[in-house]
């Protein structure tokens, strides 16, 4: 190590964050980890305790040593978050990141022919969240308006199925459109009285509207079934029903193509139908960040005041911004209805809209790669800590928490591509 280095290293500093790290591991595990109950009683173990603080202790003060070398002070530029808004990039440049789509698209396709039931059930919600995550990156991430009740779109749209089918006898393809538009709907009306609201107070009206909503269905015994929940019907394949037997004058699915019956071959339809939908507003949110709407809900986060000099209807952008965020959840939900055979309110608390803000807040606010990415993270993570059940939560926090630390940007930050002027024109 070169004399320059040692110079940029300090001891002290790394000891006192490894001290610091050390007090917020015992205040955070002491009582977790340390305390087990024992009937009416309880025992200390402080042995464990001990060890995570210690590793806690050793692990900061190596990363503050690294993070003072020249090649540590290097990674710390490149996660620092380095102004505000959009990145502009040079008209020329190519992203290193263009390949994820690609290798995407080509995992999904291949991806039912080595999976078992599980893992597949696994990815639908993964896609379900990723429908979710793009619906309210366009409402948070690119018109800056924070809605913790988007779970209430969620539910229109399962709910929308489930009673659709039991008093219009509506089947998945009658509803799925029908969704969309009653939850766009929902979030136009629920635009309008929120127009003048920013920040918190607009986070608590859109918090208070998805706690109405569940209320009502958890309460309306006769039209929802209350907490007893409703069914929802599975999708079809031109009017072939995927279950054993079908209603009195359908053809089962195996029976109409003489092969043996697989129940799940009902959720490897689904993962398909799901995977083009995602597909589909992937490319319609692709489009529309470059068309003159797109523009303006980024005008609108950066400075609606500005926004508004400009000429550009802060009305109309608001709402399309609710509408088009909303009418994705209500896809998403329609999904959910139809993956799950049964919905009840328990499903959509408050804990749901906090998640899929945070998949938006991982991925990169308005960015759409990062919020895929941050989908299946935090879809496909549960499941493999399900060992550390009890700790999911506090996981979950930590990894925000880090995030904010680390990537207040996000996975991916937002950024557009430069415009090369024309001959004769000025810059």
């Amino acid at each position: 190590m070169s004399s320059t280095t040692k110079k940029t290293i300090d001891l002290k500093t790394s000891l006192v964050d490894a001290i610091l790290a050390g007090l917020v591991a015992l205040i955070v595990f002491g009582p977790i980890v340390g305390v087990v109950l024992d009937g009416y009683g309880f025992n200390l173990e402080a042995t464990r305790v001990a060890w995570i603080v210690a590793i806690v202790m050793a692990g900061r003060f190596a990363l503050s040593l690294f993070l003072q070398t020249p090649k540590g002070l290097r990674i710390l530029e490149g996660f620092e978050s380095t102004g505000s808004g959009v990145h502009v990039l040079p008209p020329d440049y190519k992203s290193r990141l263009r390949w994820i789509i690609p290798v995407m698209i080509v995992i999904a396709v291949v991806f039912p022919f080595f999976s078992n039931s599980y893992l597949l059930g696994v990815v639908i919600l993964g896609l379900i969240y990723v429908l979710l995550g793009l619906g309210l990156n366009i409402v948070v991430g690119l018109a800056g308006l924070l809605d913790l009740g988007y779970v209430a779109f969620y539910a229109i749209g399962a709910y929308g199925l489930a009673l659709g089918y039991q008093y219009l006898g509506l089947g998945f393809w009658t509803v799925l459109p029908l969704a969309a538009i009653i939850a766009g709907l929902a979030g136009c009306i629920l635009g309008f009285p929120v127009l003048r609201l920013h920040g918190d107070y607009l986070a608590i009206v859109t918090l208070g509207f998805g706690e109405i909503i569940r209320l009502i269905l958890n309460n309306w015994l006769s039209l929802t079934g209350g907490p007893n929940g409703m069914a929802a019907p599975l999708p079809t394949f031109f009017g072939l029903e995927f279950g054993k037997r079908a209603k009195e004058g359908g053809v089962p699915f195996h029976e109409f193509f003489g092969i043996a019956y697989n129940p799940d071959v009902k959720y490897y339809f689904i993962y398909a139908v799901l995977f083009l939908v995602v597909l589909a507003v992937l490319y319609i949110k692709h489009r529309l960040t470059r068309m003159p709407v797109g523009r303006a809900w980024e005008a609108l986060r950066e400075d609606e005041i500005a926004c508004r000099s400009m000429g550009l209807n802060h009305v109309l952008v608001k709402l399309s911004a609710f509408t088009i965020g909303a009418s994705t959840a209500g896809l998403a939900g329609v999904f959910f209805a139809t993956y799950q055979g049964f919905v009840n309110p328990t499903s959509f608390t408050f804990f749901e809209s906090a998640l899929i803000l945070a998949i938006v807040v991982l991925g990169g606010m308005g960015s759409t790669i990062g919020v895929v990415i941050a989908a299946f993270v935090l879809t496909v993570a549960p499941e493999l800590l399900r060992g550390f059940a009890e700790y999911r939560v506090l996981l979950f926090g930590i990894l925000m928490v880090l995030m904010m630390i680390w990537r207040p940007r996000g996975l991916i930050r937002i950024s557009r591509t430069g415009v090369t002027p024309r001959k004769g024109v000025a810059p």
